[in-house]
């Protein structure tokens, strides 16, 4: 696309969708670069950091539905994006406008490539978001909090250019070691890079990775709040209609608590949230009412995390993108459907341990279908079976048939989990629904 002013939202997602091509690019240069220009507009924001390998997305969620039944204004940004890349950034649930997005775009376009003329070279696609964002909440919507969702890792992340009220590390696993590292420890120290002076971390971590937490916080002076020490919750119970548990920090006691969400690491991630809006409320005077906390929590959800898509036959959608998150999701695949025929539709990137993720299915899967989605580093088909050992499976290349022969092949008592990538079951949920 030559250069100019873009026109209409198709033109926009299309200059964005050239920066792709740049790939990966940590550090936080560019990011600083482009804020200088704009004269610091991430200075103006009221904010909450949040990164970990998993459950990033339903912290977020906690928070953000909690602090809007008490009223507040909140900003969200978040990755990937779940149907279009202008869901990453939203207001109280709603999405940036178009005409806005549009506007913004025209304002950035021409800074962005100002900045590929300079030593620190083109800015990338996540760092124009992380830009749009910024811009937006400092200087059109106004709202009382942000909360950030680190896009990989925390240290050279883009968003880490914020400084924010409290930060979040919700757990560290293996994920993404292309980029940031092949063990624990080097995982955990790019996501304590988000770690800032004075500024207290919440986390779920264990073993090393809060070792590695715990260092970071103490070089910076800094206080740690650890799930199981400093605040805890007890009598988990789960049910049909979700988790219901107690909460205890320093701050606070709280009892008889329900979330929609499923699975016990969601009470986990909710604890999170609950944590940091306890040092919020004490330290900077957010106000939230346990009637707000009540209420946030029970209206909490997250598309494409067990997201029933079908009732006849049972079609579930799961954005479960890595080793824990797939362990995840076969303990609520045995706790939800233990007597029922699992047919599992995979498909994943070329950069995770699919060996590993494919092992854990097939403990709860009677079949399995590979396929393979748009993405440039999607796995082929037939890689994926190499690493099966189950004789019930096959190969479909267009996903959307590999769903359409799992609906016609099934029964009364079949129940279709299609789950590998964020990015393959967002792609399926725009062609399906």
């Amino acid at each position: 696309m030559e250069s100019g002013c873009v026109k209409t939202l198709d033109e926009a997602m299309d200059w964005l969708g050239s920066l792709l091509k740049f790939g990966i690019k940590p550090g936080l240069e560019r990011m600083e670069w482009m804020l200088e220009k704009l004269d610091h507009p991430e200075r103006r924001l009221k904010s909450v950091h949040v990164a970990g390998t998993n459950g990033k997305g339903s912290t977020v969620e906690f928070l953000s539905q909690i602090m809007m039944e008490a009223g507040h204004e909140v900003g969200t940004f978040t990755s990937p994006h779940v149907l279009k890349a202008a869901d990453r950034i939203a207001v109280n649930g709603e999405p940036i406008p178009d005409d806005v997005f549009l506007t913004l775009t025209n304002k950035l376009r021409p800074l962005a490539e100002e900045l590929g003329e300079t030593e620190y070279g083109q800015a990338t696609e996540f760092e124009v978001m992380t830009m749009m964002a910024i811009v937006y909440f400092a200087t059109v919507a106004y709202p009382d909090v942000v909360i950030f969702e680190a896009g990989l890792g925390g240290r050279l992340d883009s968003t880490n250019v914020i400084h924010p009220m409290v930060c979040i590390i919700t757990n560290i696993s293996e994920d993404h070691t292309d980029v940031l590292g092949d063990t624990i420890a080097d995982i955990a120290r790019e996501k304590a890079g988000i770690i800032k002076s004075g500024v207290p971390v919440v986390t779920a971590a264990e073993g090393e990775a809060l070792s590695i937490i715990e260092k970071r916080a103490k070089e910076k002076l800094t206080k740690t709040y650890r799930l199981g020490h400093e605040f805890h919750v007890f009598n988990e119970q789960s049910s049909a209609d979700g988790e219901r548990f107690d909460f205890q920090s320093p701050f606070s006691k709280k009892e008889s608590l329900c979330i929609s969400m499923k699975g016990k690491h969601q009470v986990q991630n909710a604890s999170l949230a609950l944590m940091s809006l306890d040092y919020l409320y004490s330290f900077f005077g957010l106000n939230v009412e346990f009637e707000h906390i009540q209420k946030g929590l029970k209206k909490a959800k997250l598309k494409l995390r067990f997201e029933e898509v079908m009732e006849k036959p049972k079609l579930i959608l799961d954005g479960a993108h890595n080793q824990e998150a797939i362990a995840k999701l076969t303990e609520m695949i045995l706790d939800r459907f233990p007597n029922a025929h699992i047919h599992i539709i995979f498909a994943a990137l070329e950069t995770k341990n699919v060996k590993t993720m494919i092992s854990s299915l097939e403990k709860v899967a009677d079949e399995m279908t590979f396929t393979s989605f748009s993405h440039k580093k999607a796995h082929r088909p037939e890689k994926l079976q190499l690493f099966s050992t189950m004789e019930a499976t096959r190969t479909i290349d267009d996903p959307k048939e590999a769903i359409d022969q799992a609906i016609a092949s099934s029964d009364e008592n079949t129940v279709i989990i299609v789950t590998g990538s964020l990015y393959f079951i967002s792609e399926i949920h725009n062609s399906i629904l």
